[in-house]
């Protein structure tokens, strides 16, 4: 598909993204995922405090380097080494310009689960979409697509954690037969026909659940999205899901 020229980013920045999406919803086959022992494998040299210029950093980056950069990040993380890049008054200034954030995030909004934090990123990193359950609505949609369009982010993980509550939620709502009070009833809805099959499946239902979710999260953004399916298609963009595990700070591949 041609770049995201600036007739197409003056259109989406002034109020016509209802009229660029309309023709953007189509279906696709979701990316697969690598295995988290590759992706270690193939993890860049650690980043030093030289950043490269905003406008030449996500064009240097591929999906794989991306995804490696993030496991790497992760990796100081858990073991108590995290260098929190990118989070001096110089990059705040560097970046007040514009930004090119590698990676784009779909996570849950619980408070234990910052992207920036369990990956080891800073500012300008990462272009964190996050929602109760991770869900991916329009609005969702939406604004990976704009990332992806406007700033060339060649990587989306879809970020689903351990004992998800939105997940508890559905499970607990659907055996009592209970309704949810106000709003949180919308999410009930939309993760029931995940989580209803596995009802009477063996083993930790929650995490079954949990894992589903990503799946099927991940499995939406190219089914719904043309735009989104194109660049998985001619390999400039990768979708993988992940679990956070809230015990170990680990994140791994949801295969």
């Amino acid at each position: 598909m041609p770049p995201f020229d600036l007739s197409r980013r003056s259109l989406l920045l002034s109020g016509g993204a209802a009229a660029l999406g309309a023709g953007l919803l189509g279906g696709a086959s979701p990316a697969s995922a690598a295995s988290p022992a590759s992706a270690s494998a193939s993890a860049p040299a650690p980043a030093t405090a030289t950043r490269p210029a905003p406008a030449a950093a996500a064009a240097a980056v591929t999906p794989a380097a991306a995804l490696a950069r993030l496991f790497a990040g992760n990796q100081r993380f858990v073991t108590g080494h995290a260098r929190h890049p990118h989070q001096s008054l110089a990059d705040l200034h560097a970046l007040a310009a514009g930004q090119h954030p590698f990676a784009v995030t779909i996570g849950c909004a619980d408070s234990r689960v910052p992207p920036e934090l369990l990956f080891d990123q800073g500012l300008g990193d990462l272009f964190d979409n996050r929602v109760a359950g991770n869900i991916v609505d329009d609005l969702l949609l939406g604004s990976i697509e704009f990332a992806v369009e406007e700033f060339g982010s060649p990587l989306i993980v879809v970020l689903g954690h351990e004992r998800c509550g939105a997940v508890k939620a559905t499970i607990d709502a659907i055996k009592t037969g209970a309704s949810a009070p106000g709003h949180i009833g919308t999410i009930v809805n939309a993760l029931r026909p995940i989580v209803e099959p596995l009802l009477d499946h063996p083993g930790d239902v929650v995490d079954l659940a949990v894992r589903a979710n990503v799946h099927a999260q991940a499995a939406q953004l190219t089914a719904r999205s043309e735009l989104l399916a194109e660049h998985v298609h001619a390999g400039d963009l990768r979708i993988v899901g992940a679990r956070y595990d809230l015990d170990t700070g680990r994140v791994t591949l949801v295969g």
